[in-house]
């Protein structure tokens, strides 16, 4: 029956998704430009968290409007302690779109509001851009090897946005997501990076190096997430706004932060092969769990 209804049920959800987006998105962009001229102790004590809360109930009213029309069940497997007042990294594989509204959603009354990590090219989304620039949320431009040995200037640009960035993070408890993979996953990316892992594409090691050298002091714990669609793994978003979701996982495993993940990843290469080592360790053992949750 509900094959028969997803046109339908696409056609109602859709445009309802897209009025919650705006009606957030729109508040947090009108108080993002009156942080522009509000001064400091005003935006840390009002303004920030004020958006922090439309953020939090984007993906509260989201969520809710996934289950009326979807007959789903989210499983939320949860490996240690959590807490609004601590801050943490979040490392995540990347499946669709639909990824980040779980996130937000997650974090509701679990822990600090998130701060992504976005392909430049988001900055012109609808409301999604302008929006997530309001909140402080760092643009990432990645660049091929090859344009970087052309364009030698542009080394590190990354690295620099993400120092910048976290500055801002350490005025307040903060969680900081970063989609370890860079991209989303397809069989057609898992097959051209040739990715050792049955689940996930190769995890980048870069950037998560560097935040945890940025603000390793600050972080309470790693969330190593894994999310998971088993009955949906064609088109997770597509199939969700036709109301033919069927299952959501989110597992999350509490991590510790150490001197062993805090380190200089670009100038001391024992570092740099130790973290590598740690971190393909972390992507092998969220291999394993994807693979027992997805039943393959």
């Amino acid at each position: 029956m509900r094959v028969v209804l997803a046109p339908f049920i696409f056609l109602i959800h859709l445009p309802l998704q897209l009025i919650n987006l705006a009606f957030w998105g729109l508040l947090i962009i009108t108080f993002g430009l009156i942080k522009l001229i509000a001064p400091k102790w005003l935006c840390n004590q009002l303004l920030n968290p004020l958006m922090n809360c439309f953020l939090l109930w984007f993906g509260q009213v989201s969520v809710w409007f996934i289950r009326v029309f979807n007959n789903v069940r989210l499983e939320y497997n949860i490996a240690g302690e959590l807490s609004t007042e601590h801050w943490y990294l979040i490392m995540a594989n990347h499946i669709s779109y639909l990824d980040i509204i779980l996130m937000i959603q997650f974090a509701h009354g679990r822990i600090p509001p998130p701060k992504f990590f976005l392909k430049k090219e988001l900055i012109w989304m609808p409301f999604v851009g302008l929006g997530a620039w309001a909140l402080d949320m760092p643009f990432m431009r990645r660049y091929s090897q090859a344009f970087v040995a052309k364009h030698p200037h542009l080394r590190g640009k990354d690295i620099e946005t993400t120092r910048k960035s976290c500055e801002k993070f350490k005025d307040q408890p903060t969680t900081v997501i970063n989609f370890v993979e860079g991209t989303r996953f397809t069989p057609e990316k898992h097959a051209s990076k040739q990715s050792r892992f049955e689940c996930l594409l190769p995890p980048k090691a870069g950037g998560i190096a560097f935040t945890l050298a940025a603000m390793g002091e600050l972080f309470t714990n790693i969330l190593d997430v894994s999310l998971a669609y088993p009955d949906n793994t064609r088109h997770p978003m597509l199939e969700m706004l036709a109301g033919q979701m069927r299952r959501i996982v989110i597992d999350v495993q509490v991590l510790p932060v150490d001197n062993d993940v805090i380190g200089d990843y670009f100038e001391n290469a024992s570092f740099k092969a130790r973290f590598q080592q740690w971190l393909n360790g972390v992507w092998a053992a969220k291999d394993e769990r994807l693979k027992q949750i997805l039943g393959s």
